[in-house]
């Protein structure tokens, strides 16, 4: 190429050299008339060659210069190109009709690229909308992961369930998961290793404390170094779990009932001989030391025959007597026939009631003796607080798809209850105070169930022990 354009330059210069040598002799030509006759046969000899050297380098120039056209009309002409039948014998015109055919093709192609580009785009996007009305219509917390461990998609049920807001995504999986540790541990080892997890049960405190059910597997990321990103699906387990333990629970204290109500029945009838051999040593003629051991027989005789009967009371349950209750009204009671015992410990008693005067269908008597045991609980649970004693009533309504439920809340501030004896405090004779029987809250579990209803126990995130009873209406 650059040998092309040094011969175009030589043979630009000589044809101008030429030319001017051209000029040069015909001005001395048509200038000098004195010249002699012998020179003019000269010069008009070296004007005609200057001149014929001078064309045979502009020819010679336009034939380089045309060259690439030449070449454009041989493949003008080779083109398969539909052109009118009547062709020009002009070269020039075939050339433009030629090419404008071909551009013609070209734009009609590139429309068609366009077109076939937005197609493309409109069924990414149609894609993508479909993969994130997916993503939303999965009723499991769905949260993915990439390979740094980062948030990439969060459905609303994880929203929700985690108490999430729009900015948590794109955070890390220990931000998100601070709530969980046990749920992190797997996303860190799924994200390290590739490990899978199916229906595992993990604890969150998020919010309140839930029970999860956790399923998390690796995605492959193709494409980025072998790298792998994770999948988390979770499911609020909280109410299943519950409902498991209650039901275990239910069968384990009717089997414990029934096989218990022959024993007590029996000790009933010797505690009962032993009440008479005990006041009959309080006639007898004792010095003083003697009368005081009688009193205390007694008064032990006595104690055991009490927790007898409640036993008894528990194993043998009487059938319920139904009329229309007002928990609200029951409370207040509940509230004047323990004023002393919270006057006297000094404890705060508040009561929310946000379900007014509403009634449900109970037994009055067994449900205020059942909440009577809650409410004396709570106010026992405070001893070991030096201050700041409160309890807490709240009553309130609520639905869900399994209809409306009246629901009692009694919270305490106190040390909370150990994670060990949670699952036990309502099995007969559990208790962990040192003048309890354990017969107060296996007998108001006993009473809520048979309403229908139920009493679970959960330690608050701030301290205490809050009781929950649910009890349907209507």
């Amino acid at each position: 190429m650059r040998n092309g354009n040094r011969f175009q330059i030589w043979l630009a210069l000589l044809a101008a050299i030429f030319l001017l040598a051209t000029l040069f002799i015909f001005a001395l030509y048509a200038l000098a008339p004195a010249t002699s006759e012998i020179n003019r046969p000269i010069l008009l000899t070296g004007f005609i060659v200057a001149l014929f050297i001078s064309l045979l380098c502009i020819v010679g120039l336009l034939r380089w210069l045309l060259g690439p056209y030449r070449k454009l009309v041989g493949e003008a002409k080779r083109a398969p190109v539909a052109v009118q039948s009547g062709k020009s014998s002009d070269e020039a015109t075939f050339v433009l009709e030629t090419f404008q055919s071909v551009v013609a093709k070209l734009q009609a192609q590139q429309r068609e690229l366009e077109v076939l580009t937005a197609q493309a785009s409109e069924r990414a996007d149609s894609a993508e909308r479909f993969n994130e009305r997916i993503v939303a219509s999965v009723p499991s917390a769905l949260i993915a992961f990439d390979s740094a461990g980062q948030a990439t998609a969060l459905n609303i049920p994880a929203r929700q369930m985690l108490q999430l807001d729009d900015e948590s995504l794109g955070q890390p999986v220990r931000s998100l998961f601070a709530d969980a540790p046990r749920l992190f541990e797997m996303v860190e080892e799924c994200l390290r290793n590739g490990s899978v997890y199916r229906r595992e049960e993990v604890e969150s405190t998020a919010g309140k404390i839930q029970r999860l059910g956790a399923t998390i597997a690796p995605i492959d990321q193709s494409g980025t170094n072998g790298a792998r990103g994770a999948l988390c699906l979770l499911t609020d387990l909280t109410e299943v779990t519950h409902l498991r333990e209650q039901v275990a629970l239910k069968r384990n204290l009717e089997s414990l009932g029934e096989m218990s109500a022959g024993l007590a029945h029996e000790f009933k009838n010797t505690i009962a001989t032993l009440h008479g051999y005990a006041q009959l040593l309080q006639n007898l003629k004792m010095d003083e030391s003697g009368q005081v051991a009688a009193a205390s027989l007694l008064q032990e005789v006595r104690t055991l025959s009490d927790m007898v009967t409640a036993f008894l009371n528990f194993a043998r349950p009487q059938p319920l007597q139904v009329e229309d209750v007002s928990p609200g009204e029951m409370i207040e009671e509940c509230r004047n026939e323990l004023r002393a015992v919270y006057e006297k410990g000094e404890i705060k008693l508040t009561i929310d009631n946000r379900a007014g005067k509403e009634t449900i269908r109970a037994d009055e008597l067994m449900l205020r003796q059942a909440i009577l045991n809650l409410m004396r609980n709570a106010a026992e649970a405070m001893r070991e607080r030096s201050e700041g004693r409160e309890v807490g009533v709240s009553l309130a309504k609520e639905k869900d798809p399994s209809g409306q439920w009246y629901r009692i809340e009694i919270a305490d501030n106190g040390p909370g209850i150990s994670p060990s004896d949670l699952n036990r405090i309502f099995i007969p004779f559990f208790t962990t105070k040192a003048g309890g029987h354990g017969i107060g809250l296996a007998l108001a579990h006993r009473v809520i169930t048979e309403h229908g209803g139920s009493l679970t126990a959960r330690n608050a995130p701030a301290g205490g022990a809050v009781f929950s009873i649910r009890l349907p209406m209507g």
